[in-house]
């Protein structure tokens, strides 16, 4: 029931977010410079509108239809190097070749062998972009099962894929610079091979870095050439599955409509620019196409996502995406209104706004994606991230390739003339409305459509659970431990056998009275929950946070069991003794040895700031099967070694300490914890229980003083066996607990101050209901 930090499941190394992110940035390089260099193909290879429009819409159209086979492929692939990683190597080698080939065109050739030129090898390249990329996605989708790391995930790789839209811009500068390259289309052919290499370099990282486990055993479906031909019966099955979730036609419908919008207008900036603002006049304009999408992309990079990511947090997914595209709207209005001719500088104080529409869209999407891939796990049974995902991009890749056919049309339907040094003014006030009016209609629909999106984190940890527990996975974070441990340790195994009936007789009204006099008179300690509604291990604590909970119930303990020493959890001990209370701080020890050094080294300049009364070296580590005995009692004894005045000892579930006496032996005193609910006691039998484990654990303590570090009640949840959480057993059992521990002098530590949410991921709803005061911090009985 204690904290559990660095060793949730759900948690990714930070090297593996940044090799996804490197994947990411080739992910978004290729399409930012395509679109830059496109630009080529219309003022100096002479592509016309509707040609323009055809080399946008036949390879994506195809490259959509080819997203649904790979996704069957990838997901169903028996291979050694696991489902992805071999798919995402190949597709990064077709990608370099082909793009570097694709751009070496010459005006010489002719427009009709240019496109076709352009065509076919666009083909090749849309192969090995889905090649790469829906397996690269599919990695995202299944690096973490917990609702917030997959949003820190997509969050960190978009950070990173921006830095494409930050220096693909700057290609048109480096274009235009006549001392480098004598025209554009010379630019684009060399430009494109650095491009090309490097890409394809980052693109290979994921395949490499990111690990995943063999497939040889696994049961999938064949992907012979029968199987595929066979597989489109169940990519069929596969997208009536996918659609019939709302939540995920939600997720595609407001995606093609945001995305597709912005994409059918977006290489309109430039040609406002150039031949709104300047008149068609290249002095000076070569930059300001460059800082409308270099400036953006580092707003985005360095503001909109990290601050979407903390409004995911703090205030769900759905409203998060709702607010931060009314935001963009507000900066299309803006982008109309500040291009203004002689003054391009005032568009630059729309990107802030603006750069929250597309800045926010995958960040969201993508991690609000892998919460339907558990939904779709919960009703088909398989895990689908490459069919999901596929799905996902097919909508994307679909609208992109119907966005650049509308794109030309557009530009047809403007009168919109290639190779011209100049546009007629009813051309320009036409392409402007399109520029912002396509990107507003489609972000007002896409949020109509996301207003009653019900997948919230609650939601999602329950579907988590419910997989879970389909599976047979045991949560070994805490002291949920399987039921009847106590019995199968008793040789009678007569535990029942006293019954807690004075609390029977009183009405609920009595209970709360002699509950509220417990607590008001005071207890011996309180295990300090710190971590507010919205937060989990792992974030950072403020001093204010600590502050105002350590207000709140300082009237009540004496003592208070605080679980860490890092991520804020130090400041901990010196605002209790500010307060004038006693401190167990414990070192949360797992299995990373980098962590376990930092919190040893400040536990024990804690305990030489004489903030620590009794120093805890590790919390349950063994019954998470994390590091061996005698690693915990190496730690043990370093700390003894550095503070000789100070009791020390370690914290785990009373039966961890029945057969190992060294443990013992290491210890100046024994921290025990004892749940009878785990147990699965009648509420009515508790203190028999709690007697029972006194007796087991004082047989084994060597002489040594045991405190109870922790013991309470859930006040709702899933029962165990006989022990069923509710608002009134919460209160039996604190009365009958307190009551017990004081009458044999036993001094004992209740689990816990507030609840925490966050604790569902591992325990379920019932892990969320231990506080004595709610998450709120309001007093719950």
């Amino acid at each position: 029931m204690s904290n559990t930090n660095s060793t949730s499941s759900g948690k990714v190394p930070f090297g593996q977010k940044i090799a996804f992110g490197l994947g990411m940035l080739a992910n978004q390089m290729f399409p930012a410079a395509l679109g830059i260099f496109t630009v080529v193909l219309v003022e100096q290879l002479g592509f016309s509108g509707l040609l323009l429009g055809l080399t946008y819409f036949i390879p994506k159209f195809y490259d959509a239809l080819f997203d649904l086979i790979m996704g069957y492929v990838s997901d169903n692939t028996k291979s050694k190097w696991g489902r992805r990683r071999q798919y995402v190597l190949a597709g990064a080698i077709i990608l370099g070749i082909s793009f570097a080939l694709m751009w070496q065109l010459y005006a010489e050739n002719g427009v009709t062998y240019n496109f076709w030129y352009f065509l076919v090898i666009s083909l090749v390249f849309y192969s090995g972009l889905t090649i790469f990329s829906i397996p690269y996605v599919a990695m995202g989708y299944e690096m973490s099962d917990d609702f917030h790391e997959r949003t820190n995930i997509m969050a960190t790789s978009q950070l990173i894929g921006q830095l494409a839209w930050v220096v693909a811009p700057w290609f048109w500068v480096i274009m235009a610079d006549k001392s480098l390259f004598p025209s554009g289309d010379v630019a684009v052919r060399t430009l494109a091979v650095y491009v090309a290499i490097g890409c394809a370099i980052l693109a290979a990282i994921p395949a490499f870095f990111i690990p995943s486990k063999s497939t040889l055993n696994e049961d999938y479906s064949p992907i012979d050439l029968k199987g595929i031909l066979g597989s489109f019966g169940e990519i069929k099955e596969g997208l009536k599955a996918s659609i019939e979730i709302k939540p995920f036609r939600k997720i595609c419908i407001a995606t093609f409509l945001i995305f597709n919008a912005f994409q059918t207008t977006a290489a309109f900036s430039y040609f406002i620019i150039k031949y709104y603002l300047f008149k068609g006049n290249e002095d000076g304009f070569g930059l300001w196409p460059t800082l409308f999408g270099s400036v953006g992309a580092i707003i985005t990079t360095v503001a909109v996502i990290p601050i979407v990511a903390r409004m995911s947090k703090t205030m769900g997914k759905k409203k998060a995406f709702l607010v931060s595209q009314g935001i963009s709207v507000i900066g299309y209005i803006l982008l109309y209104v500040l291009f203004v001719p002689g003054k391009p500088y005032l568009f630059l104080f729309a990107l802030p706004f603006f750069s929250f529409g597309i800045g926010s869209l995958f960040t969201l999407m993508m991690s609000m994606t892998s919460d339907v891939i558990d939904i779709d796990e919960l009703n088909t049974g398989k895990r689908r991230e490459g069919s999901l995902g596929a799905i996902y991009w097919w909508m994307v890749k679909f609208g992109t390739a119907v966005a650049g056919l509308l794109s030309g049309l557009i530009l047809s339907l403007v009168a919109f003339q290639s190779n011209a040094a100049t546009q007629t003014d009813e051309t320009m006030f036409w392409l402007r409305i399109f520029f912002v009016g396509v990107p507003i209609i489609g972000t007002l629909s896409a949020i109509w459509v996301m207003r009653n999106y019900d997948i919230d984190e609650a939601k999602a940890r329950e579907v988590r659970d419910l997989l879970d527990k389909r599976k047979g996975k045991t949560k070994n974070q805490s002291s949920a431990y399987l039921s009847g441990k106590l019995v199968s340790l008793l040789k009678n195994g007569s535990i029942n056998t006293t019954i807690d009936s004075e609390l029977n007789t009183k009405s609920e009204t009595e209970l709360k009275t002699i509950y509220s006099e417990i607590l008001n008179n005071g207890l011996h300690g309180l295990c300090f929950s710190p971590y507010v509604e919205n937060q989990k291990a792992g974030d950072i604590l403020s001093a204010d946070q600590i502050r105002r909970r350590l207000d709140i119930i300082t009237p009540h303990t004496s003592w208070i069991r605080s679980f860490s020493c890092t991520e804020g959890n130090e400041l901990i001990p010196e605002i209790a003794h500010q307060k004038g209370l006693k401190t167990v701080v414990g070192a949360w020890i797992s299995n990373d040895k980098v962590r376990n050094e930092k919190e040893i080294e400040t536990l024990i300049k804690l305990a030489k700031s004489g903030l620590v009364d009794i120093a805890a070296v590790g919390n349950e580590v063994l019954h998470r099967n994390e590091i061996s005995e005698q690693e915990l009692i190496t730690y043990i004894k370093r700390v003894k070694e550095a503070l000789p005045n100070i009791q020390v000892g370690y914290v785990d579930t009373y039966y961890q300490f029945l057969e190992r006496p060294n443990l013992v032996s290491s210890c100046d005193l024994l921290l025990v914890n004892f749940y009878p609910f785990w147990e699965g006691a009648n509420i009515d039998y508790t203190t028999s229980y709690l007697q029972n484990m006194m007796e087991v654990t004082r047989n084994v303590a060597q002489g040594k003083k045991i405190i109870i570090s922790e013991t309470g009640w859930p006040s709702k949840g899933e029962t165990v066996e006989e022990a069923i959480p509710s608002e009134i057993n919460a209160m039996k059992y604190f009365v009958s607990s307190q009551t017990w521990a004081k009458n044999n002098t036993i001094e004992l530590f209740h689990f816990s101050s507030f609840d925490e949410s966050w604790k569902a991921l591992q325990e379920g709803t019932v892990g969320t209901a231990w506080g004595i005061w709610d998450k709120n911090e309001k007093l719950k009985f």
